[in-house]
């Protein structure tokens, strides 16, 4: 048969073609640990990569240019690959973006940078960059804390994300001493790798509930106590993604598993209500943030994406008058979102980051509060240049969801809410998550957190500063008219707080210092 074959080419080569293609299967599935898509695709997902690696050659001429893409462009993920991957993440040819357009920022550096063989950092972590102010200490919290990073994992649920995409991000945040949100799913066993945890409480009270659904003081009083990584509690007003409507778990995802998590039905579509069952009041809002902080201990604050202002007039008012409320404020832009949205309110509900943001800061300001309270921003802010605009419009640390899925592989097929994500990340299917090997996107997750640090350093060097949030607004300019730029708290109407550090411009300290 073999001399037959041997002379009949055609039959040969489909042979060898045949023989080949079975072994790239077997080492796609199962020998290879580090690439999702090769695993749950054996033989085409390489296709996938070479068409990658072609991509901005032949999109130039075929489809989109590097910077049409939504949600994040081929320029925003490539820079997330490359620093998650450890590799490049440099750019050449200068910028292909229009720095005239209306609303585009400048950076601008000063004459004399700051020395980066001055800067200071604990242990061997060149990219430690602390929270400067302490969540609880200005309420008297029985255990307030520190975060250790300005830039932290954002709220995603075991539900939302698989357990491996989970358990990825916690043991990443970690290595790279972050802490990461458990979204409003609950603490699950692959949020308990070690990192600080922020337990999110949304208006369902996953995890936090009693026999009858309610929420219980004495169940999260229990699991606090149970569990030492749970730093502080942040209570979900709404998201960017759907403000004003409770989340949405489809059925596809609601494994046995999350049913037993979360206290629902297997199958059954989860949706939280889109309002809290424990407050209707501002007052009644601090009284249950002051009775949670005072049974366990932790720091309490809230995340709420920027709709009517009433709301936050009303709050800073009682807060100043009562001298209690939340420790810690997250402002979530309209912008964000990791999981399933109606249309209407994914695109037209809630202010953008920048706009919301800025109309609620100068509230607690005029208030004489603001610097009693952590100030947290979210909502696609995960670039070091977007970053720097948020401490310099008054955050104190930030929260990034979708960068942090790309982190570890997600590739943006906009799938979350089918339950179908090629990367297995935002996905309960056993198949497709088996490909994703939570060693290897634990390394990536630190090293992007890692990389995201030392350039947003690097861009404070510049500037002059050896911490972020020392940035003003003076040192930003946007673009306001032809020809036109204006200074950001030109733009705002005001200026951040003082970080109360030692001012650090080499032409004002002979010895620049990171000290109170």
């Amino acid at each position: 048969m073999f001399d037959a074959m041997s002379n009949h080419w055609l039959m040969l080569s489909l042979g060898c073609v045949a023989g080949f293609l079975a072994l790239v299967f077997v080492f796609d599935v199962f020998i290879q640990k580090k690439h999702t898509i090769m695993h749950n695709f054996p033989i085409v997902g390489h296709i996938r990569y070479w068409l990658e690696t072609v991509g901005p050659e032949m999109r130039q001429y075929w489809v989109a240019n590097d910077k049409e893409e939504m949600p994040f462009n081929r320029d925003e993920r490539s820079w997330i690959y490359a620093s998650a991957k450890g590799e490049n993440n440099n750019f050449g040819f200068g910028t292909t973006e229009q720095i005239y357009g209306i609303g585009y920022p400048i950076i601008k550096h000063a004459v004399f940078p700051f020395p980066e063989s001055k800067a200071e950092h604990v242990g061997d972590d060149p990219t430690y960059i602390p929270c400067l102010k302490v969540m609880g200490e200005s309420h008297g919290r029985a255990r307030p804390f520190q975060p250790q990073s300005v830039i932290n994992i954002s709220a995603m649920s075991f539900g939302s994300l698989g357990s491996k995409a989970v358990a990825a991000m916690n043991i990443g945040a970690k290595k790279a001493n972050c802490f990461h949100n458990t979204g409003e799913g609950g603490v699950s066993p692959y949020h308990c790798h070690g990192a600080d945890i922020m337990w999110q409480l949304g208006t369902g009270y996953f995890g936090a509930r009693d026999r009858n659904g309610r929420f219980s003081i004495d169940v999260v009083a229990t699991k606090v106590e149970q569990n030492a990584s749970i730093r502080c509690i942040e209570i979900k007003l709404s998201q960017g993604a759907k403000p004003g409507k409770g989340g949405i778990l489809p059925g596809k995802k609601v494994t046995a598993e999350i049913a037993l998590a979360r206290d629902v039905p297997v199958g059954v579509d989860c949706i939280s209500p889109n309002a809290h069952s424990e407050f209707d009041t501002v007052d009644e809002l601090i009284d249950w943030i002051e009775m949670i902080a005072d049974r366990t201990g932790l720091p309490v604050g809230i995340k709420s994406a920027i709709g009517n202002g009433g709301f936050w007039k009303e709050l800073a008012q009682r807060m100043r008058e009562r001298r209690q409320g939340p420790d810690f404020i997250t402002i979530d832009g309209g912008e964000g979102g990791t999981g399933a949205a109606p249309l209407a309110f994914a695109d037209h509900v809630s202010l953008p980051f920048k706009i919301g943001f800025s109309r609620v800061y100068p509230i607690f300001q005029e208030a004489g509060i603001s610097n009693d309270i952590v100030w947290i921003g979210s909502g696609k802010l995960g670039f070091p240049d977007r970053a720097v605009i948020a401490f310099a419009m008054g955050c104190d640390a930030i929260q990034i969801a979708r960068e942090s899925m790309m982190a570890i592989g997600c590739i943006q097929s906009l799938k979350c809410h089918t339950d179908h994500c090629p990367a297995g990340v935002a996905t309960q299917n056993r198949w497709l998550q088996a490909g994703l090997n939570v060693d290897e996107k634990a390394e990536r997750m630190a090293r992007f957190i890692k990389s995201f640090r030392k350039e947003l350093l690097s861009l404070s060097y510049a500037c002059g500063y050896q911490h972020p949030c020392q940035f003003s607004g003076k040192e930003i300019e946007f673009s306001t008219g032809v020809n036109k730029f204006s200074q950001l708290h030109e733009v705002l109407g005001y200026t951040r707080d003082t970080t109360g550090l030692k001012e650090t411009r080499s032409v004002n300290a002979a010895k620049p210092e990171l000290v109170k």
